[in-house]
């Protein structure tokens, strides 16, 4: 296809979807003359990611852009899944790139659940800060609260990586756990705001919520 078909099928305007491809996002078409590159199936899927991740995920582009080379670089420099997926949560708000170790409340909240891990990962920074806000807010996370969530969240997790493809190799791999990792965090924000509207309906004895006008 033509690049204003691509248009046109992704609903992405001409001058953006040239920014992508300048900015190497969109990998190039395929020269079928020197003024006029065909497009396919791929790059329609790409642009379709770019959305999510951008529009869905509110990631900036230039972080869009450092989950997209984990996943488009040579495998032989290719990180590790663990590595990988460090890398794709430092590409997830919130973004501490000041930030420096230690961490104790934390490593004293991940000690406490039996999870292993590594400080330099952005989410114990992230943790680390959100534990912070918690604090200040005077709604600190106890004892109990942490076991609960660590419970219900392994069980994600191991859901999550259970479904890991086994085909299509390091690639397939990568993809499905950087991008899982970036475009389910928002889904499971939702649902868990969602779960607290259907618990508070059920202590409040509403049979029925409003499903909008």
């Amino acid at each position: 296809m033509r690049i204003s078909e691509l248009v046109e099928r992704t609903g992405v305007p001409l001058a953006t979807v040239k920014f992508y491809l300048r900015q190497g996002m969109l990998p190039a078409g395929e020269a079928v003359s020197a003024t006029r590159a065909e497009y396919g199936e791929e790059h329609v899927r790409r642009v379709g990611l770019i959305r999510a991740l951008s529009d869905v995920a509110g990631l900036p582009l230039g972080r869009v852009k450092e989950i997209l080379d984990l996943i488009d670089g040579p495998e032989d420099s290719a990180p590790g899944l663990f590595d990988a997926l460090g890398q794709a949560v430092a590409a997830l708000p919130p973004y501490l790139e000041d930030a420096q170790p230690p961490y104790p409340r934390a490593e004293a909240a991940i000690a406490a659940i039996g999870q292993v891990y590594d400080e330099r990962y952005a989410a114990v920074a992230q943790l680390e800060r959100a534990l912070e806000a918690v604090e200040a807010g005077g709604i600190p996370m106890t004892d109990e609260r942490l076991q609960v969530y660590a419970e219900h969240l392994r069980a994600m997790a191991e859901y999550d990586l259970s479904r890991m493809p086994d085909e299509g190799g390091r690639e397939a791999q990568l993809g499905y756990a950087v991008l899982g990792t970036a475009l389910y965090d928002p889904v499971v924000a939702a649902l868990r705001r969602l779960a607290h509207q259907d618990v508070a309906a059920g202590r409040l004895g509403v049979e029925e919520t409003p499903k909008g006008t």
